[in-house]
């Protein structure tokens, strides 16, 4: 990948899976893909790497030590933008979810297929890459007691910061630009996640989920993100 102009053949990779067998396996095809990957077995041991800089997280959700979901919310809270990948024998619509809910970006049940790993890994790189060479744009955008802020990928909320991950950013971002209009999930997933997107629709939910537990009085009863039944969501400034 010596010709990639991202510069995704120099990223750093964290991979945390116990099972070693599959860990040999998935750094194989990784290493071939041109990634560089530093596995952990132990979660305890992981989550003392919370801080350590890395770009992406790939993460199992069973884990000895410290379980799998409480380093997805532990590796989110120290890095708010870091892209997370889970991969995990739970396969239910409940597990994915929780996953999503958590913090994960992406989420896949085992078993799958290594050339779906690289493609989601890539996903996940070309974004953050493209956000990093994006033109910033300068002007705040103020609704109510709410300021996002498109250089820093920002929210202040009563003049507070709220620490956002990339994609919950573009997200918000979305919705209060057109405040008070609401949009399905299908159609967020395109308009936010791309037409390309090849994930899971509750994803927006989840993003939404989150986004109301750091914004909302009472994430419960939503005043500024609220779900418009029959429709999907919308963002209200002054409920």
């Amino acid at each position: 990948m010596d010709d990639d102009p991202t510069g995704m053949a120099a990223a750093q990779l964290l991979l945390v899976e116990d099972d070693e067998a599959i860990a040999q396996t998935l750094m194989v095809h990784l290493h071939q893909a041109g990634f560089a990957v530093r596995h952990e077995r132990d979660g305890a041991l992981a989550a003392g790497l919370c801080a350590q800089p890395i770009d992406l997280l790939l993460l199992d959700g069973m884990l000895p030590g410290v379980d799998g979901w409480d380093l997805c919310r532990a590796f989110r809270a120290a890095q708010p933008q870091l892209p997370i990948l889970m991969l995990s024998a739970r396969a239910s619509e409940a597990h994915r979810v929780l996953g999503l809910e958590l913090g994960a970006d992406d989420y896949l049940s085992k078993p799958f297929s290594m050339l779906e790993l690289v493609a989601r890994v890539r996903a996940q790189l070309r974004r953050v890459a493209q956000w990093r060479a994006a033109p910033a744009e300068a002007t705040p955008l103020r609704l109510g007691r709410f300021e996002l802020l498109p250089a820093q990928r920002g929210l202040l909320r009563d003049s507070r910061a709220v620490a956002l991950t990339l994609r919950e950013f573009d997200l918000l971002h979305f919705l209060m630009r057109h405040p008070g209009q609401a949009f399905g999930r299908e159609e967020l997933l395109a308009r936010v996640w791309g037409a390309g997107f090849d994930g899971y629709e509750h994803t927006v939910n989840s993003h939404i989920n989150r986004r109301r537990a750091k914004i909302e009085p009472d994430p419960r009863q939503p005043a500024h993100l609220q779900t418009v039944w029959g429709l999907g969501y919308r963002f209200v400034a002054n409920p």
